[in-house]
C-alpha cells in the first residue's frame, strides 16, 4: 500500500546530541510510538555529498559528488525521481544545494527561490540560500507546502544545527540548544503529519566535531540519528541501517518502483 512520506534532513546534528537533547522525539519513541537507530554516514562527511547518498542511495565515491564544491545536477535516480515518475507529488523546503542537485544548476535565487514546475523532479519548492535562515521559517515553509499541495514526497531540510556547530563546536550550549530548539518544532508539526497518514523520518546528514567542522571519520562527524515515527516502519530496535538504504526504504513505503538497497527490517511487514 502507497503511503506519503516527510523526510526531515537536520542538517550537522551528531547522534549524541540528538539522543540527549530532541526530548520530544525521545518521548515518543519511550512511548512505543517511534524509533531511534545509529546511523554512520558515508565518507566523505560532508554535506552535499550526502545529501545525494540520502536523496539517490549512492555512496560519494560512486556518485561523484565528492565534495562541497561539486556544484552540478546529479547524475543519479532519486527519491524524487522515481515518485514524480510514478505519477506522485513532489516537494521540498530546503537549502539551495537541492535544487541544485536534482532541479537546475547553477540556483538562481529569482527564478528558482520558488518553484512550481510538474516537470521537474522536485515540482514545488522553497528553496533558501543563508546558513542562518531561521529553521522556524523553514518549517512554517515546508507546511505551507504540504497544506497547499497535499505532496506524497515532502522533504524539510533546515541548517541552523550545521550552522551553529560551524560558529561554536560540538560541545557548546549553543550547538545543544539549537538541537532543543529543533525538538520543539518537530513537536508542533510531527503530530499533524503522522495525523494526515504520512509516515516520517528525521536523521541528519553527517554530525559535529570539537574543531567546528567535519568531513572526516571520527565517531562524533559520522554518528547521525534516525527516528522513525508512522505504521510503516517496524520499530525494531536490532535493525541497523545505513544511509545508503533509506531512499529505497521510502520508496518502498512510497509503493514505487526503484533499483535501491533497502533496509528490509526497518520496515513492516
Amino acid at each position: 500500500m502507497s503511503q506519503p512520506v516527510v523526510l526531515v534532513i537536520l542538517d550537522g546534528l551528531n547522534y549524541s546530541v540528538a539522543y540527549d537533547c530532541m526530548g520530544h522525539l525521545q518521548a515518543l519513541c519511550k512511548a512505543g510510538r517511534g524509533q531511534l537507530y545509529r546511523l554512520e554516514c558515508e565518507l566523505p562527511s560532508l554535506s552535499r555529498p550526502l545529501y545525494e547518498c540520502i536523496l539517490t542511495g549512492v555512496p560519494p565515491i560512486d556518485s561523484g559528488i565528492l565534495h562541497n564544491g561539486v556544484s552540478r545536477l546529479s547524475t543519479q535516480r532519486s527519491l524524487f525521481h522515481y515518485a514524480r515518475d510514478a505519477g506522485l507529488k513532489t516537494a521540498a523546503a530546503a537549502y539551495h544545494w537541492i535544487s541544485e542537485l536534482y532541479n537546475r544548476s547553477p540556483f538562481d535565487d529569482s527564478r528558482d527561490r520558488h518553484t512550481e514546475d510538474i516537470s521537474l523532479p522536485i515540482q514545488h519548492g522553497h528553496f533558501y540560500w543563508t546558513d542562518h535562515y531561521p529553521d522556524s521559517h523553514l518549517f512554517a515553509d515546508a507546511e505551507h507546502l504540504r497544506r497547499r499541495h497535499q505532496p506524497d514526497v515532502l522533504l524539510v531540510h533546515p541548517m541552523n544545527i550545521d550552522d551553529v556547530g560551524h560558529k561554536h563546536g560540538l560541545n557548546s550550549p549553543q550547538y545543544r540548544n539549537c538541537a532543543r530548539h529543533a525538538d520543539i518544532i518537530l513537536s508542533e508539526y510531527l503530530h499533524q503529519w503522522l495525523a494526515a497518514g504520512y509516515q516520517v523520518m528525521v536523521t541528519a546528514d553527517h554530525g559535529m566535531n570539537d574543531d567546528r567542522t567535519h568531513g572526516g571519520v571520527l565517531p562524533e562527524e559520522r554518528e547521525v540519528p534516525l527516528f522513525v515515527f508512522g505504521n510503516a516502519f517496524s520499530l525494531d530496535d536490532q535493525v541497523r541501517p545505513r544511509q545508503v538504504e533509506l531512499c529505497g526504504s521510502l520508496c518502498e513505503i512510497l509503493g514505487v518502483a526503484h533499483d535501491k538497497p533497502v533496509c528490509e527490517g526497518l520496515l513492516r511487514p
